[in-house]
């Protein structure tokens, strides 16, 4: 043993050998857990958590699992969902996967509701739906072989999902309540921001027609910020005004309710990935110098949700 090296060591530690070493557990993440972590929606993606349907998604009762009445071309699905893994992996995007899920759970697919990432760990949500309630489980036991911090899971009489939360900046996040979240819920995941240095909750309660944040405001760079203008409190609009952001509003109801175009997700700052069939919305945004790939998830758009909503951020950012 270098006597010397653990003599050195010991001086450099104020007080006797075995006090706390006391520092910020966000400092400790890379060095014992692994390069995780979010505080944007914009920072340059570094890799993402999804999953690839399985045999979930081959049978199941539509109105059970609040899917579209049209039947599913099962194989299509998986290759556009493997499409867009692939767009990810082309930007050099590192994609896991949930290697299990229940054979029950068509919606599982949608991973962004299953959790939502800090820059201390993940947050483990809790659905609202309880033909979505166990999907989590399998969310939980991915990040735990990746190494992923789990802060919290969502517990008590507690509701949320990982889309009723949205980052701004590193000081920032809209969060939301609405059928999928409840007033406890709500509470866990502030209490658990505002420990980590999150001192601006902006609250947002999503109207009765909508569920997520995603399906009504997302962000395109760090000052672009796209919403359904009638779907959108003004009180949250003036906040993130107030952040520096400029707002777009979604020039055809249509194209935000029927084709996704709030459900994009960002590359980078200024550059992201839609669902194709968005014109109106891609010129707009394009107009306002955000570069846009478009891919086909028509299939995964018959569960009701997009791109957003079946990509879990895990890494943003250095």
């Amino acid at each position: 043993m270098n006597t010397e090296a653990v003599k050195k060591d010991i001086d450099a530690i104020a007080g006797e050998r075995w006090f706390p070493k006391e520092s910020y557990f966000g400092d400790d993440i890379e060095i014992y857990w692994g390069k995780w972590g979010v505080c944007s929606e914009v920072d340059d993606l570094k890799s993402v958590l999804m999953y690839r349907p399985g045999k979930e998604v081959e049978k199941f009762n539509a109105n059970e699992v609040r899917f579209s009445d049209e039947p599913i071309d099962v194989e299509l699905m998986r290759k556009q969902h493997d499409n867009l893994a692939q767009i990810y992996r082309n930007h050099n995007i590192e994609v896991y996967y949930v290697e299990q899920q229940r054979e029950d759970r068509p919606n599982a697919v949608f991973c962004r509701d299953l959790m939502f990432m800090t820059p201390e760990g993940a947050i483990i949500t809790r659905p609202g739906m309880s033909a979505r309630r166990g999907e989590e489980r399998y969310i939980a036991e991915a990040l735990s072989k990746l190494g992923v911090p789990i802060l919290r899971t969502i517990n008590g009489d507690g509701i949320f999902e990982g889309a009723n939360a949205m980052w701004v900046n590193r000081k920032t996040v809209v969060l939301s309540t609405s059928s999928r979240t409840n007033k406890s819920g709500y509470e866990q995941v502030k209490y658990e921001l505002e420990k980590m240095g999150v001192d601006n909750i902006i609250p947002m309660q999503i109207p009765y027609s909508n569920i997520h944040i995603d399906g009504i405001m997302n962000m395109a760079s760090e000052e672009i910020v796209m919403i359904h203008a009638s779907q959108v409190p003004y009180d949250v609009c003036d906040a993130l005004k107030k952040c520096g952001c400029k707002i777009l509003e979604a020039p055809s109801t249509t194209e935000v309710r029927s084709t996704f175009g709030c459900n994009f997700v960002a590359l980078k700052p200024g550059l992201i990935v839609m669902p194709e069939g968005n014109p109106r919305s891609q010129e707009l945004l394009e107009n306002n110098g955000i570069k846009v790939i478009t891919v086909d998830v028509s299939e995964i758009m018959k569960g009701k949700g997009a791109i957003h909503c079946v990509t879990a951020f895990l890494k943003r950012g250095q």
